[in-house]
């Protein structure tokens, strides 16, 4: 499948000065330290392609949810992290408009990365404020803007719409690879496709489910949103995290899936017949495996059960394309990862098998359960929503305004 936008490949950028952003917006610790680099990684490909183009690269993009200049959320530390990944001095500017922009852009020479202050700091950037994207073209000067910042690209902000009024605009390699892996996962699969949705509630995930109805040819549903599905069909699921207000929604997909597969419904949605149950949620709970007709009510839900983690195995080791969005426990605990950790392994060990990995907390998830830093898996995406809102068939802003493909 072809690209329908033009990419930085297409564009004569050659030492020019181009705006590029990217998606840092990176987990922290306790201690408020980049805790998984997997986006900052990911911007690489991009970031040397136009070093090696001599290109003056000036980078912008957002950390956290700050109220105003929190230095909590700075982006110093990612300029720290990124200058030892790219082996080359990142230069860090502590705004990302104004005069100190364009005095460290004018300094800079051919070959230069600079890094910009967290966009968020100002409230422009997630009005989609034209102004403000204008002031961080003139601070820029850039000639050419490249939008690497796939986990953003689903929202008109400044950043990922605005600026496309001001620079003329292209996709970065990441952001191309995210969109034609998605896409082609939806479209064009390896058969049997195989959609794994775990996560906490089904209200996140409607416009997605609904779309793996039409193109899936099975679907595993896990983690807190099972225990919704569940007591939709009448398990009295205790204690359990679940959402009580989902019935139209599920009368809705299971009418789709009827109309698919008839009878063999309960077969192509697979819910877990068991799961791991404790009666609180901390590091000392026992994991303790019922029968779904078998929780007490006291008990909740943390984990599909040993007996779903085998059948779900089986039926994973069949398929050619597996999407998976959503942990499938509370991994969070080592004693409630056992399902998300089976799955993982599966994916890991057959790589014959196409494995599509969600954003969010389920890249999280595996990335800290792979030793090849994902490379176990065939896409570990960086976008949470923006990959949901892909898969659903959405379209996002942040792609629909760069320069469309010469067809």
């Amino acid at each position: 499948m072809g690209f329908f936008k033009l990419t930085l490949r297409d564009v004569p950028l050659d030492n020019k000065v181009v705006l590029v952003r990217a998606d840092y917006n990176v987990p922290l610790d306790k201690e408020g330290k980049i805790s998984d680099d997997l986006r900052i990684k990911a911007s690489l490909p991009t970031l040397r392609y136009l070093h090696d183009h001599g290109c003056k690269i000036v980078i912008m993009s957002h950390l956290g949810r700050p109220d105003g200049r929190d230095p909590k959320f700075s982006l110093e530390q990612v300029a720290v992290r990124l200058s030892e990944l790219m082996d080359h001095h990142v230069e860090f500017v502590d705004d990302c408009i104004g005069d100190k922009v364009k005095q460290a852009v004018k300094k800079a020479g051919p070959h230069s990365i600079t890094l910009l202050e967290n966009l968020r700091y100002y409230k422009e950037e997630e009005a989609d404020d034209e102004a403000f994207a204008k002031n961080i073209a003139v601070s820029t000067g850039a000639r050419y803007f490249v939008q690497d910042g796939f986990g953003v690209v689903h929202r008109a902000h400044a950043s990922t719409h605005a600026i496309t009024l001001c620079i003329p605009s292209v996709a970065g390699l990441l952001l191309e690879r995210e969109y034609q892996t998605i896409t082609s996962a939806m479209q064009q699969p390896e058969r049997p496709l195989v959609s794994v949705m775990g996560g906490a509630k089904v209200s996140d995930k409607i416009a997605v489910i609904e779309r793996f109805v039409s193109v899936a040819d099975k679907i595993i549903i896990g983690g807190a949103m099972a225990n919704t599905f569940l007591a939709y069909k009448g398990y009295d699921m205790g204690a359990s995290m679940l959402e009580t207000d989902q019935k139209e929604t599920l009368d809705r997909i299971y009418a789709a899936a009827h109309d698919k597969v008839g009878d063999a419904v309960d077969d192509f949605i697979m819910l877990p017949t068991d799961v791991a149950v404790a009666t609180d949620i901390s590091t000392d709970a026992a994991r303790k495996n019922v029968a779904v007709d078998a929780v007490d009510a006291n008990e909740k839900a943390l984990d599909i059960g040993d007996a779903s983690i085998e059948r779900m195995a089986a039926v994973v080791a069949d398929a050619k394309t597996v999407v998976w969005n959503g942990t499938l426990g509370y991994a969070e605990l080592p004693a409630f990862a056992h399902g998300s950790a089976r799955l993982a392994l599966a994916l890991a060990t057959q790589p014959d098998t196409a494995s599509i990995i969600g954003g969010g907390d389920t890249a999280d998830f595996v990335l800290k359960w792979d030793s090849a830093e994902g490379k176990s898996f065939t896409h570990v995406s960086t976008g949470g929503g923006a990959s949901l809102e892909l898969m659903a068939g959405d379209t996002l802003p942040g792609i629909e305004s760069l320069l469309d493909a010469r067809k």
